[in-house]
Order: structure tokens, then sequence, then C-alpha cells
């Protein structure tokens, strides 16, 4: 019948859980035992699974998770969304902590500052005070100065002028406050962020047009003269230098160094600036109402950039590496066969130019001409003025938003450029400091 099937079923199904269980038991026995010989290096699995449930134990009372539910119920991405949600609980609140510590620091820091800015006014207008009246004198009749010896009744003794220096400090704060949130308000100042207002009216309309003419016509002018040198030597050299006294004075060095680089320097300096290290933050919500005291920003040479760029790359520790002084020393591939980036090329060529000037005080000019040929010889001048103008912080803190770098991202004068990528120079590098170095090496 139905019901003897049932009870059969229920038999075996008792009988499995048995044969299961008896043979887990002979399992955990012969690991066991095979541990105790040293004939089984690990552990067995039932003291594995013991050590690692206590774990779970612990971990589950540590992070305050509710498993009242049975976890076999539960999928495995619900059981690691609650472990997430736990750990959040944790982890969360101390980064919150940690950042608004940070924050409080900085904004302390500033505060001091200022304050001690005012102590400093409020100290030297005091001096500036005393000083007049003690220097005050009278002339008598004989026709010399005496010094006015009479004691002064205005005089505040030291008790005093800290009481209102104090309250004085008081009232600056809270004047500060009202005017950080006024400018939020009504300005809407962020932290970071020059104002428009800043430029001058005439520089926003400055127009771009005329330099790229003129870097059009340099351009155009030492591709002639490069392909005249390629037509009668195969091969475009600065000529002899040895023979000329000067050294590289021949018509195409001084087409490169006197127009292309010129013209370059003067499209990329074009809305260039040398950004301040940075406003302080208690000052920086009120930013709007500055620009009518201050002048416009300090201009910036295009050298600067690429240093700027050798720095935030940490250029001297790339150039400097064992690696790359043995290969230098041995003059051995330094790469083992793969291809230097335009970036490695441009790190080194940045470092070249600093040692070799740097110690003569050569001027930017000097030193980005020095750049410029260096780029025609390895014909990567595109490449290397490309890795500058997509440095997006470089020209997001350097370049106003008029000017033509930010505007146009420098495509046309790199389309420009690439005319010369195919033609071959052999220009001098070192033309600035040769005759210095020839000196120094004659004592």
């Amino acid at each position: 019948s139905e019901r003897e099937k049932q009870e059969q079923i229920e038999v075996q199904k008792e009988k499995q859980r048995e044969l299961i269980l008896q043979l887990k038991t002979q399992l955990d026995d012969l690991e066991t035992f095979a541990y105790q010989e040293g004939s089984y290096d690990s552990l067995p699995q039932s003291v594995v699974m013991e050590r690692q449930r206590m774990i779970i134990n612990e971990l589950i009372k540590k992070l305050d998770m509710d498993l009242s539910e049975d976890i076999a119920t539960l999928s495995p991405e619900e059981l690691r969304q609650r472990v997430d949600a736990a750990i959040a609980q944790i982890v969360n609140p101390a980064r919150v902590k940690e950042q608004l510590v940070e924050q409080l620091k900085t904004q302390i820091r500033d505060l001091e500052m200022f304050i001690n800015f005012i102590q400093d006014e409020v100290g030297s207008s005091g001096k500036a005070e005393d000083g007049h009246c003690e220097c005050a004198g009278r002339k008598d009749g004989g026709g010399s100065y005496k010094p006015n010896t009479r004691p002064s009744g205005n005089r505040v003794n030291p008790e005093d002028a800290r009481k209102m220096r104090e309250t004085g400090l008081h009232l600056m704060r809270r004047m500060l406050a009202v005017l950080q949130i006024f400018a939020v308000s009504q300005f809407g100042c962020a932290t970071g962020q020059i104002p428009h207002t800043l430029w001058q009216k005439d520089q926003a309309s400055k127009d771009y047009s005329p330099l790229i003419k003129k870097l059009e016509l340099s351009v155009e002018r030492v591709r002639q003269l490069a392909v005249k040198h390629q037509q009668e030597d195969h091969v475009i050299s600065s000529s002899d230098l040895q023979d000329i006294p000067l050294g590289g004075r021949d018509e195409l060095t001084l087409a490169v160094r006197k127009e292309l680089t010129i013209a370059l320097r003067d499209l990329m300096a074009h809305g260039l600036y040398a950004s301040s290290q940075g406003m302080s933050l208690v000052l920086a919500p009120i930013a709007c109402l500055i620009p009518a005291f201050t002048s416009s920003p300090q201009t910036m040479h295009p050298w600067e950039l690429f240093v700027k760029y050798y720095n935030t790359k940490n250029g001297q520790a790339f150039v400097e590496s064992p690696a790359r002084k043995l290969s230098q020393s041995f003059a051995l591939p330094v790469t083992g066969g793969v291809a230097i980036t335009p970036k490695q090329s441009l790190l080194t060529a940045i470092h070249t130019v600093l040692t070799e000037h740097d110690p003569f005080k050569r001027s930017a000019d000097s030193e980005l001409k020095a750049l410029v040929c260096m780029a025609l010889n390895e014909q990567r001048l595109v490449s290397w003025v490309n890795l500058i103008c997509k440095s997006g912080a470089l020209v997001q803190s350097h370049y106003q938003p008029w000017s033509y770098m930010a505007n146009t991202g420098f495509e046309s004068a790199l389309n420009v450029l690439s005319r010369l990528s195919n033609l071959k120079f052999n220009l001098p590098v070192d033309l600035a400091v040769r005759q210095l170095k020839n000196i120094k090496d004659a004592f």
C-alpha cells in the first residue's frame, strides 16, 4: 500500500543518514591517525572546519551581524551584502571623522595665520606711532632741535593694549564669518576657484591669430632651409661648428633658435600665468571681493611649464635611476629592446637641458631653444608639445579661460609643427653654454 511505501522510504533515508555519519566519522578518524603518524601534512578537515567556525563566530560578534535566519536560505550575494553593510557601519564613521579632523586642522591653521597677520599689522602701526612721538622735537630760539622730553599723556599701558587687541581680533573673526556667509550666498564663490573678473577686461579680447600666422611663417622658413640642406648633404646639418668661431651661426640654426622657438614660445605663452600656492581657506569664500584690490596675475615663461611637467612626473628620479645610470655609462639600452616612449624621452631631454644650462645661469629662452633643437633632432617636437597640451592639471592651473591653449587644445599649432616631423636635423643643443664650458675646462 501507499503507507508501506512511505515507511520504506523513511527507513532508507534514515539508513543513508546513518551511513553518511558513519563515513564522516571514519574519514575524520583516518585523517587524524594519518596526521598523528606524520604521513598526512595538513590538519584534519574536522579541525580546520572547527577553527574556521570559531573565526566566523568571532567576526559575527565583532561586526554585530544579525544571522538569526538560517544561512542556507540566503544566497551568496545576500550574505555578501550583509557583510559589506556591517563593515561600512564601522569604517565609514572613522573615515568621516578623519576627513573632518583634517578640515578643521586646515581651517585652524589658516585662522592662526590670519590672526598673526593682524597682530603684526597692529604691532607695526603701534611702533610707527611710538617712533613718531619719540622723534618729535621742538626748535628753540638757537635754531637747534631738542628732543621732546615731555611725557606723553596718550600712552596706553600694556594691559589695556592687550585687551583692545583681543577685542579687535574677536570682532574681526565675527566679521570674517559674516563675510563668508554673505559671499557664498550672494556671489557663489567656491574654494580653490579664481573668479573670472580677476583677469583684466582687455586681456579677454586678445586675438591669437597673429601668433598662429607667425608660427606658420617660421615653420615654413625652417622647412625650406631644411629641404635645401637635405638636397645638398642628404642629411641636415648645422654646418661644421669647429670652423666657425661663434659656432652654430648658420642660417638654419638661427632660423630655429631665433624664429621658430620664439614663435612657439609666444603662442604657448598666450594666457599663461603663474598660479599662486593656493588661496587660504579662510579667505577663499570672499574671493569675489578680492579682484577690485588686486592686479592681474604674473606671466609665466613656457619653459617653466616644461619644468613643472618634469617635476610632477618625478623626472629626476626616473633619469637618475641606477639602471639608467649604468646604461649611460656602458652605452647599453635600458629598455631591453622596448621602444622609448615620448614621455620618457621628454623627461630625459628636460633633465639634460637643466643639467647643462642651470650651472651657468642661462635664461629660460636659452633653455627652451635647446629643448626645441633636441626635439627636432629626435623628430619628437610634436609629441613633446602634445604631452604638455594633454596635461590637464597644468593647463587648468596655469592657463586663463580665454587662452589659445584652453580654447583649442593647441591642435592647429600641432598640425603646423607636424610639417617638420619627416625631416632630419642635427642642430647644436649646447650653443648657449658651449663657450662657457670651454672657459671652465680651460681653467
